[in-house]
């Protein structure tokens, strides 16, 4: 795939985040809702990834999953830098680092979609069994289709972080993200690759979150009472 079809999509995925986050802001219970979907995730995931947590070489990669990918945090800030630094990151980038990044906001852009829906079922308090049936009434297909997300991105940064230079490019843009103002964005960027290249076996890292996701889904859709 060219350059300017991985950023024909990057930019996609980024107005189409950039949407759904924005119409959240708009109503108050909306974005309390949307936000008690989140938190509940992130701490199942906390649950179900803490022995990769606990270990040393896998704990960089669980918390980039968990915080960059999956996380509560709001990315408006994120999505308006990579915005403006998409021309700079179609010259300096090769075509695999920008699959990455691409790859990365359809997951974003995609778990935003599927918690809004969730969100808009459930309000800002709910149950464990009202989550999960709430979880059972989004598509199925969607939710194969995101975890197959976490699937490329995961394999993307296995096969980035064995590309000669890519290290020092990213160094490179240090200076000219700083000037940009665009230094959250830089620090996103680093985190992954620095999180991956330190773990000597990264596509078993990905095999374990996409098995345990996985089989996650499959209970939840088969009534498990407790799937997590």
């Amino acid at each position: 795939m060219s350059k300017q079809e991985i950023i024909f999509r990057l930019r996609k995925a980024l107005h189409d985040a950039a949407s759904q986050r924005q119409s959240v802001k708009q109503n108050g219970d909306v974005l309390a809702a949307r936000l008690a979907v989140k938190r509940f995730q992130s701490l199942r995931m906390v649950t179900t990834y803490r022995d990769l947590l606990d270990s040393p070489e896998t704990r960089a990669a669980a918390l980039f999953f968990l915080n960059d990918l999956y996380g509560p945090e709001d990315l408006t800030q994120r999505d308006s830098d990579l915005e403006r630094i998409v021309p700079t990151m179609e010259k300096l980038l090769p075509a695999s680092a920008l699959e990455t990044i691409t790859e990365a906001l359809e997951l974003d852009a995609l778990s935003e979609h599927l918690d809004a829906e969730m969100a808009s079922r459930l309000g800002a308090e709910f149950s464990a069994a009202e989550y999960m049936e709430a979880y059972r009434l989004t598509s199925r297909a969607e939710r194969q289709r995101q975890i197959a997300h976490v699937r490329s991105v995961g394999s993307a940064l296995c096969e980035l972080v064995r590309l000669p230079l890519i290290g020092g490019t990213l160094k490179v843009m240090r200076t000219p993200a700083k000037l940009a103002r665009l230094s959250e964005l830089q620090s996103f960027l680093e985190r992954g690759f620095k999180a991956f290249k330190e773990m000597r076996r990264p596509d078993a890292f990905v095999d374990t979150v996409v098995h345990r996701e996985s089989g996650i889904l499959g209970r939840l859709y088969a009534g498990d009472p407790e799937p997590f």
